[in-house]
C-alpha cells in the first residue's frame, strides 16, 4: 500500500531553499520567488505503479499520491473528471495532419481549467485552516475560486477588471464571493487587492502559493495516460499566467522519475496574442524574464496578463523543450472559435482558439510536420464568452437571409 501522499516539502524554484508543507506558505521567505511541492519519488517509484490507476475514479484525484492533500476529508471537489482527448478529424484533414487532438478543459466544473488549480488550492487551504482567500483574476479563476471556496465554507474576496465578461462577474456573485471591480487589467486588480488585503486573507494568486500548480499538473498526468504513456510531439498551450505549461512540465519530470514514461518530451508552444505578448517578446530576444506589457488588450481575456509572476519558469520550459512562443491576432482567434464549432462541434474559448491559429502559422512556416502528433489545449467553455460570438453577428444575418430563400 502506498501512502496517501508522497509529499515531503516545499522548495523554492530559484534558490532551492526548503519550506514546510504543514504550515501556510506563499512565496520563498528567502528570495520571494515561487515554491514548488516536492515528493519522495524514489518511494513512489517502488509503491505507486501505473496499473494501480485502473481502480481509481476517472478524476484528477486518481493521482492523489503525487498530490499535496494529506487527509481525504480535506479534498474540496465539484467532480473534476478527466477531460476528453478529442481528435480534430475535419480540421486535421484540411491541414494535412494525421494526428491532431484537442484536450477540452471546458468540460470541467465552472467551465474552465481553473477548476483544477483552485480545487487543489482551496483543498490545501482548508487543510491548513484558512478561513478567507483572495484572488485577482481576468474572470475564470475568480469563478473557480468562488465556487470551491463556497463548497469549503471559506470566504472569497475576488478582484476583477471592470470589463470582465458579465457572466464571470455574475457567477462570482452567485457563489457568494465578495466582488470588487477595478479599472484596468489583472495587474491593476492585483494591485488593488494587495492594497486592501487583510492579515487573515490567504492569497491564492497564480503561483503566489504552491498548490494551484499541483492541480494544473494533473493535465500532464492525464494526457500521458490518454496517449498510452507516450507524449505528443507538440503541445500548443495558451499562456497567460503559465501555470498549466509549468505544471505539465513538472508532471512529465515526475512521471519519468517514477518510471511511468520515458525521456521523450513534447515541444511546448506558448501561444499569446499580439495585444499582449510579453513571453513571445522575451523568447524572441532570448531572455529569461519578460518585461511588463503596456496597454494590454485582447479578446482572449485569460491571455491579458502583462507580466506573469513565473515568467522565468515559462521561458525555461519553452527553452528546455526546444519549443517556441508565438503571438496571434484577435480577428483570427474569433474566426477560429467559429471554425472549430462549425467543423468539429466544439464551442471553445478564444484562448483555446488561439492555439489553432498558432498551429496554422507554424504549418505555413514549415515548423510542424504532417506526421507530428499535435495537441491543442482548449482551456474553457465557449459559452462563457458570448461577446465573441456576438462580434460575428453578420454570420447570423447571412444565415437568416438564406433561410428565407
Amino acid at each position: 500500500m502506498h501512502p496517501k501522499t508522497f509529499l515531503t516539502h516545499l522548495e523554492c524554484g530559484v534558490c532551492g531553499n526548503r519550506h514546510s508543507p504543514h504550515e501556510l506558505q506563499t512565496v520563498c521567505r528567502s528570495c520571494g520567488k515561487l515554491l514548488l511541492a516536492r515528493y519522495n519519488l524514489q518511494s513512489a517509484k517502488k509503491q505507486f505503479a501505473r496499473d494501480q490507476l485502473q481502480d481509481q475514479p476517472r478524476s484528477m484525484w486518481r493521482y492523489r499520491p503525487l498530490l499535496p492533500i494529506e487527509r481525504e476529508e480535506n479534498i474540496v471537489s465539484l467532480g473534476e473528471s478527466m477531460t476528453p482527448l478529442i481528435p480534430l478529424i475535419r480540421i486535421g484533414g484540411e491541414l494535412g495532419l494525421k494526428n491532431l487532438w484537442m484536450k477540452d478543459e471546458g468540460q470541467l466544473p465552472t467551465g474552465s481549467f481553473k477548476a483544477r488549480g483552485l480545487s487543489m488550492a482551496i483543498s490545501k487551504a482548508k487543510e491548513l485552516g484558512v478561513k478567507k482567500v483572495c484572488i485577482p483574476s481576468a474572470g475564470n479563476a475568480a469563478g473557480a475560486c468562488a465556487a470551491y471556496a463556497a463548497r469549503a465554507g471559506i470566504d472569497a474576496f475576488v478582484f476583477l477588471p471592470e470589463d470582465t465578461t458579465e457572466i464571470n462577474i455574475k457567477e462570482c456573485v452567485a457563489y457568494g464571493a465578495h466582488v470588487e471591480l477595478v479599472k484596468g487589467n489583472i495587474s491593476d486588480a492585483a494591485k488593488e487587492m494587495n492594497r486592501k488585503k487583510q492579515p487573515d486573507w490567504f492569497d491564492v494568486s497564480t503561483l503566489k502559493e504552491p498548490y494551484r500548480l499541483e492541480g494544473k499538473k494533473t493535465m500532464g498526468f492525464e494526457l500521458a495516460e490518454q496517449f498510452d504513456w507516450s507524449l505528443p510531439d507538440l503541445i500548443f498551450y495558451p499562456t497567460g499566467g503559465g501555470t498549466g505549461l509549468i505544471g505539465m512540465w513538472k508532471a512529465f519530470d515526475e512521471m519519468q522519475q517514477i518510471g511511468w514514461i520515458g525521456p521523450k518530451r513534447p515541444k511546448m508552444i506558448s501561444v499569446q496574442t499580439s495585444g499582449c505578448a510579453p513571453i513571445v517578446k522575451a523568447f524572441n530576444e532570448k531572455k529569461m524574464e519578460s518585461e511588463f506589457w503596456q496597454s494590454a488588450q485582447t479578446v482572449a481575456s485569460g491571455l491579458r496578463v502583462p507580466k506573469a509572476f513565473a515568467d522565468h519558469l515559462i521561458l525555461k520550459t519553452i527553452y528546455e523543450s526546444s519549443g517556441l512562443a508565438i503571438a496571434v491576432g484577435d480577428d483570427e482567434i474569433v474566426e477560429a472559435v467559429h471554425e472549430v464549432a462549425a467543423k468539429e462541434g466544439l464551442f471553445i474559448c478564444p484562448e483555446g482558439a488561439a492555439t489553432l491559429v498558432a498551429l496554422k502559422e507554424l504549418l505555413r512556416e514549415k515548423k510542424v510536420d504532417a506526421n507530428d502528433s499535435v495537441l491543442l489545449y482548449n482551456t474553457g467553455a465557449g459559452m462563457k464568452y458570448p461577446e465573441v460570438v456576438k462580434s460575428q453577428s453578420r454570420r447570423l444575418v447571412i444565415l437568416n437571409e438564406s433561410l428565407r430563400l
